[in-house]
């Protein structure tokens, strides 16, 4: 598996994020979707990488600067094809390294609270965050939940 930064220009990975927005709104209501579309994703701050199996796009995922101390997982998505390829777990391991090199005191997520969302939270438990209150400008959502990790 190769992961690279990613310009957000490539067809295969504007539909990854097409089918991530979309399935955010089978599970939360709009209120409760803070999914970046791919104008959100190309802001400054926010860096974005792909992980690729030859010219197959397994997933992709973001980090988001919140200040000089303090990031974001933002866009942690594996394509429907390839889930249980170990991708999700490569993609976070290298968002966590580069937040370690940028000099972060902690990373931060938001993610569903609902049963479609739950490997996505064993995952983040098995990487060592932990539950914790709305951070940066988020707000108590019964939809959401909350973790953080200290580095």
């Amino acid at each position: 598996m190769d992961i690279r930064y990613d310009d957000l220009t490539g067809p295969q990975i504007r539909a990854l994020i097409g089918e991530h927005l979309k399935d955010m709104t089978v599970h939360s209501p709009p209120e409760s979707i803070h999914a970046l579309d791919i104008e959100g994703l190309k802001q400054p701050g926010v860096t974005f990488w792909s992980i690729w199996e030859g010219d197959e796009l397994l997933g992709c995922g973001a980090l988001k600067e919140l200040d000089s101390s303090h990031g974001e997982i933002k866009s942690m998505r594996t394509a429907s094809a390839h889930r249980r390829k170990g991708a999700a777990r490569q993609i976070l391991a290298h968002i966590m390294e580069e937040a370690v090199r940028r000099g972060y005191r902690r990373v931060s997520l938001e993610t569903g609270s609902m049963e479609a969302f739950k490997a996505a939270r064993n995952m983040y438990e098995s990487f060592g965050f932990q539950y914790c209150p709305p951070f940066a400008d988020y707000v108590e959502d019964p939809y959401s939940v909350f973790m953080t990790k200290e580095l």
